[in-house]
């Protein structure tokens, strides 16, 4: 650290400066009033001559500044107000003696011809005395021993010329001294490499000295370009100097010691440059040497040694700046720092997971990086002044770390429920104790949770059941739902905080962000409630379906699978059908008492929507096969379905009545702004008419007369539609009346297209008859019923 003497001299320093530029802002702002006042009055004078002018006869001394009435209020001078300004004395330098800043032009020329034409000349030297040296090698004018030392003498000239102008020109002073110090590096490289004229000890001896000149240069001149030339030569001596021996252990070890001293040095001057090349020259080297060198039998723990030892060396100064210095971090420096962070555990978890005991010990690995910066964030929180983002950026690291650890150490669903909990301990946080960087982080690993949760119910689930294996689950009481529980529960919670009232978000999002969450978050809850309960369900009739079957085993294990109950996956669809219009209903009917949510509504009865059009097509479908299954005269072992494949089909009715009576209610809701009423008339029509074909065909079946069905369906279609249209006349509802008349279109196509092919001469009279007296009964009713009809308003 500084000597106390040595910051109050500097200080003092500052000080004078800034006191010298007080007096003359001073100086300058009495001038300025001085000749603003002196305008005023001047101008004042002349308005009162002219006024005086215009008045005949006038006398001069007669003048009166009451008589003035022309001049603005702001330009009236009050002589009490002007004439001690005018007492003011002048100050010592007018405008014209003050010196003006130079321009632009001036500034750039400036840094053209006292920075950027002596870098490029000396730059230009080198390379025109390596020009020289080629061409005098190629001839053979200097032996070998000669050129290097004219290559020592040329350097130290260069390096006493640049010390000898250091008090008079210190900018160029120190641009010589760095270019000495390199041609001083080279030249021992050369001297070691091509001549052999100076072993490698004695050689690498000098480059530690050049490294060590050219730091002290640097703290002396005060110019960090001087010590990024050593810090270069500082590294790439053991390259230059190298002779393949493969001694990572004193290579490292003079890393270690190069990076400490350029580090601290770095530190106390305050070279942010410096730190960043050393970092990036660190980190290079081990990840070279990592990806051509390591052996894990060879190097293990002197790459843990290290990899630890670099990590921490650059961490510390990191918090030292933060900390000590009382800097704001920036972007760069959370780069750096998550860079150090990132390249520590990789380079950690692929060295320990390529040894046979190490990588048992990964999950512990990432606990102690959590643990690190754990204790780092509670030692930062003692301190008073600290910037409360670096506390924040350290504790998000060791959140990180631990959520990585899950995953790394557990398998299963136990990653998920740490995950969800852990997710729900940092939103309750952030909210109630109003700190944004905690809900930011949760958002994350509420994601996270998910996504796992989805893995566990599309994995855990498939691999206790298959067609070879003779373990099963048992339905609710496994471990599996359990966790979609702690799950459920977990979100239920973040659900419920998220829109209490009584806390707000920290975070200051926009709008459409807000809304997003607002969707995101309740949609992740209703959907684990749905899905925890269908997949058990699936996982029951899966199990039944695969138990049915005859497992043909060889050497002790399941070789094929035959005989399977296929009967059995048609349950499964009906009862996952049935639990999905229960659910529906269910959660209508909670936002219809409870939350009144207008979103909410119209997501329901879409999804309500979606589920009818399911039940009408796989639910009738699946209906419709177990009928067929029972009515078969003969019935293998496998096709045994009982008399509950008919009594199910009125179970799932009465699931299809309470969604459409949940429906209607919804429609009639004050919360629901749109009128919706057609669209539901339309679904329920349709969704009887459904219902009513699928009764007659099964009914056709149970009587085994299945012909008759063409016929049943032609002629209830044709009631259907006039019941409709009458419905229509009562209600007066034309679109009722259109869709009538579109079924009874649909009717008559069907029956000269498919039913006149496959009917008896009787049943297509009876048909037609049926059809026509139908056709006769609507005509009528349109006829008694026009005014009625076509006056509707």
């Amino acid at each position: 650290m500084e000597k106390p003497n040595e910051s109050i001299q500097e200080l003092l320093i500052r000080l004078e400066v800034l006191s010298k530029k007080q007096d003359q802002f001073a100086e300058e702002i009495n001038d300025l009033r001085f000749r603003i006042e002196t305008l005023r009055a001047s101008r004042w004078s002349a308005i009162a001559k002219e006024s005086s002018e215009k008045e005949q006869p006038v006398k001069e001394n007669s003048i009166k500044v009451p008589e003035v009435t022309a001049i603005a209020p702001q330009e009236v001078i009050k002589p009490e107000v002007f004439q001690p300004k005018v007492e003011v004395e002048t100050p010592r330098h007018n405008f014209n003696n003050i010196p003006k800043s130079p321009p632009e032009k001036s500034d750039l020329e400036k840094f053209i011809g006292e920075n950027l034409l002596n870098k490029i000349g000396i730059i230009i030297t080198v390379i025109g005395v390596s020009i020289g040296v080629k061409y005098s090698i190629e001839n053979e004018l200097i032996s070998p021993l000669m050129r290097i030392i004219l290559g020592y003498l040329s350097g130290i000239a260069l390096l006493g010329f640049g010390i000898k102008l250091k008090k008079k020109y210190e900018n160029y002073s120190a641009v010589l001294v760095s270019g000495a110090i390199a041609i001083m590096y080279f030249i021992t490289y050369a001297a070691h490499s091509f001549y052999g004229l100076i072993p490698q000890i004695p050689a690498f001896i000098l480059m530690v000295i050049f490294t060590v000149f050219g730091v002290v240069t640097a703290i002396h001149y005060n110019r960090q370009v001087i010590a990024h030339i050593g810090l270069v030569g500082a590294y790439a001596v053991p390259f230059l100097l190298s002779s393949n021996s493969g001694n990572a252990a004193v290579l490292f070890s003079y890393m270690t010691i190069i990076n400490i001293g350029i580090l601290v040095i770095s530190y106390k001057k305050y070279w942010k440059g410096l730190y960043g090349s050393s970092f990036g020259f660190t980190w290079l080297i081990y990840f070279s040497w990592y990806f051509s060198d390591y052996t894990t039998d060879r190097y293990f723990g002197l790459a843990l040694l290290f990899l630890s030892i670099f990590f921490i060396i650059f961490y510390t100064i990191f918090l030292a700046y933060k900390v000590i210095k009382k800097e704001a971090y920036s972007g760069i420096d959370i780069v750096l720092l998550f860079l150090n962070t990132f390249f520590f555990y990789t380079l950690g978890y692929f060295i320990l997971d390529r040894h046979d005991i190490g990588e048992q010990f990964l999950g512990l690995f990432t606990l102690i990086n959590a643990l690190l910066h754990c204790v780092v964030a509670v030692l930062l929180s003692r301190q008073k002044e600290i910037d409360k983002n670096l506390f924040y950026l350290i504790v998000g690291l060791a959140i990180a770390f631990i959520t990585i650890a899950i995953p790394v150490e557990l398998d299963g669903n136990w990653v998920t429920i740490l995950w969800v909990f852990q997710a729900a301990i940092l939103f309750w946080i952030g909210r109630t104790k109003n700190h944004a960087i905690y809900e930011k982080l949760s958002y994350p690993l509420m994601l996270l949770a998910f996504l796992s949760i989805i893995q566990d119910w599309s994995v855990l689930y498939v691999t206790q059941y298959d067609y070879y294996s003779e373990t099963s689950i048992t339905p609710i009481l496994n471990t599996n739902f359990l966790g979609s529980i702690l799950f459920i529960a977990a979100f239920a919670y973040i659900t419920r905080l998220y829109f209490k009232k009584e806390y707000s978000s920290p975070l200051k999002l926009s709008e459409t962000v807000t809304q997003m969450l607002s969707f995101v978050i309740p949609g992740i809850f209703l959907f684990s409630i749905y899905y925890a309960f269908r997949i058990e369900i699936e996982s029951y009739w899966n199990q039944l379906h695969i138990s049915s079957g005859t497992r043909n085993e060889g050497f002790g294990v399941a070789t094929s699978v035959q005989n399977l109950s296929y009967n059995l996956l048609k349950f499964k669809t009906i009862w996952v059908i049935n639990y999905t219009l229960l659910f529906l209903s269910v959660l209508s009917f909670v936002n219809i008492k409870k939350i009144k949510n207008e979103l909410l509504g119209y997501i329901s009865l879409g999804l309500n929507g979606v589920a009818i059009i399911l039940f009408l097509t796989q639910g009738l479908y699946a209906l419709s096969r177990l009928s067929d299954s029972y009515m078969r005269e003969v019935i293998g072992k496998y096709e045994e379905v009982g008399l509950f494949a008919i009594g199910i089909r009125y179970v799932s009715y009465f699931f299809i009545i309470l969604l459409l009576v949940i429906c209607y209610r919804y429609i009639r809701e004050k919360f629901i702004k749109r009128d919706l009423k057609i669209i539901f008339d339309c679904v329920l029509h349709f969704t009887i008419l459904c219902i009513l074909s699928s009764e007659l065909i099964h009914w056709f079946s149970m009587a085994s007369n299945a012909a008759s069905d063409k016929l049943g369906l032609s002629i209830l279609w044709g009631s259907y539609a006039l019941f409709t249209i009458v419905l229509g006349i009562w209600k007066k509802k034309k679109y009722l009346r259109i869709g009538a008349m579109a079924l009874f279109g649909i009717t008559l196509v069907k029956l000269f297209l498919y039913d006149i092919a496959h009917l008896t001469t009787i049943a297509k009279t009876i048909v037609f008859v049926s059809l026509g007296v139908l056709l006769l009964i609507i005509s009528f009713l349109y006829n008694k019923y026009k005014s009625k009809i076509f006056d509707e308003v």
